[in-house]
């Protein structure tokens, strides 16, 4: 049976639609499971959003997506968002990565294995151990899969953990248009129900913008500051209502293949299941969009089901997967 895992990932099920002369009737459906709870799963299908009782559920597995990328299509990917997150302190280990910024956050304080480490691989994870250690981090690799599977299979043999997996997805710009007032995070919200927001880009953050990502995040050190704002294109969404802040976003351009990169993307509690979030997104996208930016690449964990189900109701799809792993200590 399915667990949180496969959210995010093209899954093919079969339920039971009906009883015929004492027999079950079956039916299957394929498509992109969104969401996964203890009562219901739903998956985004080519006819549309299609939520299944679990009780229905015959059977239900993973299967390959249509069609994978390519390791050269990741490692672009994967380099347009470290060019998104910069780590102020940075050192190259043949064409691998390693990355710092004082521990804030797992992507800028940790190595990125794409490409040729110029040593064998056992070698070539001494090296990082070495290096992290010699800046007083805990040792951390990014794994984008299946790329990296080797570099994973050599850190499970020395012991090395894993954090939550994180969806890499994308879709092409501009988004659809926006579907009226409904919320992939729910039913329909009534217009005098949402939120009367005002989204503004600028160039830097407000210091309210930087409370936000603070809190999220666990602080801004100096480092935290770097990684935020030294992107030559950037911008970071302000949504305000009734004067205050409610929710932010931030977006880049970055890489070769003009990739819009969306990352900390808030809603405030109070104004929470009102849309907002798919409007940061937009404002964002649109300015990408004139930027010359053609995709667009957001990182969730793939836990996090809401979110997953907001973002596929904007167009996005998993591309990837990548696991973040860490040395023991």
């Amino acid at each position: 049976m399915l667990g949180q895992q496969d959210v995010g990932h093209r899954i093919v099920v079969r339920r039971i639609v009906g009883i015929r002369e004492g027999r079950p009737l079956f039916s299957d459906a394929l498509g992109e499971l969104v969401e996964l709870s203890e009562t219901h799963l739903t998956l985004a299908t080519a006819q549309g959003p299609l939520r299944v009782a679990r009780d229905e559920v015959h059977r239900a597995k993973r299967v390959p997506p249509t069609r994978r990328p390519t390791a050269a299509a990741v490692i672009e990917l994967e380099l347009a968002a470290d060019e998104a997150w910069p780590a102020p302190t940075r050192d190259r280990l043949g064409g691998w990565l390693l990355r710092a910024a004082d521990g804030w956050t797992g992507r800028a304080n940790s190595a990125l294995p794409v490409g040729d480490p110029d040593r064998p691989l056992p070698a070539a994870v001494d090296a990082v151990e070495r290096w992290y250690t010699e800046h007083d981090l805990t040792p951390m690799v990014n794994t984008p899969l299946p790329l990296a599977a080797p570099v994973g299979a050599e850190l499970d043999r020395r012991g090395w953990s894993s954090r939550p997996p994180v969806l890499v997805q994308t879709a092409p710009l501009p988004l659809p248009a926006a579907p009226g007032t409904a919320t992939p995070l729910g039913p329909a919200t009534p217009a005098s129900a949402q939120v009367a927001a005002v989204v503004e880009l600028a160039a830097a953050p407000t210091e309210e913008w930087l409370a936000v990502a603070a809190g999220r995040k666990g602080g801004l050190p100096d480092a935290a500051r770097h990684v935020l704002t030294a992107v030559d294109q950037i911008r970071f969404a302000h949504a305000y209502a009734d004067g205050a802040l409610v929710a932010v976003g931030r977006g880049t351009v970055t890489g070769p293949g003009r990739w819009l990169g969306l990352s900390l993307i808030e809603v405030l509690p109070q104004a929470r299941r009102q849309g907002l979030a798919g409007r940061v997104i937009r404002a964002l996208a649109d300015w990408g969009t004139a930027a010359g930016a053609t995709r667009a690449f957001l990182q969730v964990e793939q836990r996090n089901t809401g979110a997953v189900a907001l973002y596929q109701g904007l167009g996005f799809t998993t591309h990837h997967t990548y696991l973040t792993r860490v040395a023991p200590h």
